[in-house]
């Protein structure tokens, strides 16, 4: 009965919209996978990751019913995960999952609408040009890509489609972060003077998974396709399930952490991605293998390309000392912007003594809410399980249905990407990172980076 039902309303909700097709432009193809307004959204899961599980999904729950979204299918190369994944959701939804070996199984499924990426870091670009050409919408886990190569050719396929594709950005759902961008969007900030990011904790145990390496069999996985275009290497649990750990598997702070802060520095200004990044790293602490570092410091030159105009923007991070938190803070002549405390202040302006000494007039900005309400980004092991990704999460939900643009499209995790692929060249070859726009390549000692 419900095939029967789903195969009535969108057959009628084709006709309905290829009847209008001539005066709005478009063809009957484009309206193949609209989705009727009382139709389910019947939805797969790439990889059954502690993100997912303890985040993405909760968030998922939180609105499923009401917009009537389903999950169907779940696909993860690994036989334990698989099967505690299914079993998880069987347990949330009441109904059997389909347990799928790879993507090409979940994606062989009938009538599957959509898909939630939350795989490698390094896999998301290459999951998402996957979900696209098999006609799915996508929730993807930031990084949106770890190399210019991979940002380059998902950009490319999504643009290709009508796919809605929402990048896992989710402080562009929070009410103080849309706040903030008006503000300064509408010039009553003033120009931007500097930014500072910060990302502090002190958890040895931050992206380590000791006791699933101890269970993981290389004969339990497809260790090859789990790799995709990366250089060829002997399996590695550690890689496999510590991958943050690892590069060319992930850039760790830049991707992990800074994708979400220096993304709003490209929200707010709307600028691209940075002119240049220097930037200095190590493995200071924890030495355990690892070849991402546990402390590093970026600084940025933002502007317009080709101009004397712009500001510095500086990121922070270490993981042996939690001191600074998490936050954002943005300066201009007349105060501060600060995303710890979600209000803008006079702090740091110019006061009217030190402005009358050069002939000028005080410049402070007035005092305000950029919200009503407490929010802060959860940083412990259940990181955004908060209001800003159930925001995000319902976000994408809704213009699956609405086919409008959502909050953070492609093209913001392209912009993002282009940023932590300038800072992890920065931080890898010692030399000043550029973006060369023609190219569309990051540039470091003159060379085009790739590993």
């Amino acid at each position: 009965m419900e095939n029967s039902r789903r195969k009535f309303i969108k057959q009628s909700t084709i006709f309905a919209a290829a009847t209008y097709a001539g005066t709005m432009g478009m063809s009957a193809k484009s309206y193949g996978r609209i989705i009727g307004a009382n139709d389910r959204v019947r939805v797969g899961i790439v990889g059954f990751s502690d993100r997912f599980k303890d985040t993405l999904l909760p968030c998922f729950l939180n609105h499923n019913k009401e917009l009537n979204f389903d999950v169907v299918g779940l696909s993860d190369l690994w036989t334990f995960r698989r099967d505690l994944g299914v079993a998880h959701l069987k347990d949330k939804f009441g109904h059997d999952i389909k347990a799928c070996r790879n993507n090409d199984e979940l994606y062989a499924m009938k009538d599957l609408d959509a898909v939630i990426i939350s795989t490698a870091d390094f896999q998301h670009a290459l999951h998402t040009i996957e979900a696209v050409k098999a006609n799915c919408d996508a929730y993807v886990e930031k990084p949106f890509a770890e190399t210019m190569d991979d940002a380059k050719a998902a950009l490319k396929a999504v643009k290709a489609t009508d796919r809605i594709v929402q990048i896992g950005s989710q402080r562009r759902s929070g009410e103080n972060y849309a706040n903030a961008a008006k503000f300064i969007q509408d010039g009553k900030f003033g120009p931007i003077t500097a930014v500072d990011l910060v990302w502090n904790v002190n958890q040895p145990g931050r992206w380590r998974r000791p006791d699933l390496v101890a269970k993981l069999k290389e004969e339990d996985i497809d260790w090859k396709r789990f790799l995709l275009n990366r250089p060829a290497e002997a399996f590695d649990p550690r890689k496999y399930l510590e991958y943050r750990l690892f590069w060319p598997y992930s850039s760790g702070m830049p991707g992990q952490w800074m994708s979400h802060q220096i993304d709003t520095v490209h929200w707010f200004t709307k600028l691209k991605h940075p002119r240049s990044v220097v930037a200095n790293g190590g493995i200071y602490t924890w030495k355990d293998g690892r070849r991402n570092w546990d402390a590093m410091v970026a600084v940025f030159d933002y502007g317009q390309p080709n101009a004397e105009d712009g500001f510095q923007v500086t990121f922070t991070s270490r993981m042996q000392n939690s001191v600074g938190d998490v936050g954002e803070v943005y300066y201009s002549n007349g105060g501060e912007l600060n995303l710890i405390t979600n209000k803008v202040s006079p702090k740091g302006g110019l006061k009217q003594q030190e402005a009358a000494a050069m002939g000028m007039k005080a410049n402070l900005l007035p005092e305000f809410d950029l919200s009503k309400t407490e929010i802060k980004a959860a940083t412990g092991a259940n990181m955004g399980g908060d209001s800003l990704t159930s925001g995000h999460m319902r976000n994408w939900m809704e213009c699956v249905r609405s086919r409008k643009t959502p909050n953070a499209p492609v093209e913001a995790g392209y912009s993002h990407s282009i940023a932590n692929i300038m800072t992890n060249a920065a931080v890898r070859t010692g030399a000043k990172a550029i973006f060369d726009e023609n190219r569309q390549e990051v540039i470091a000692n003159g060379k085009v980076f790739k590993y």
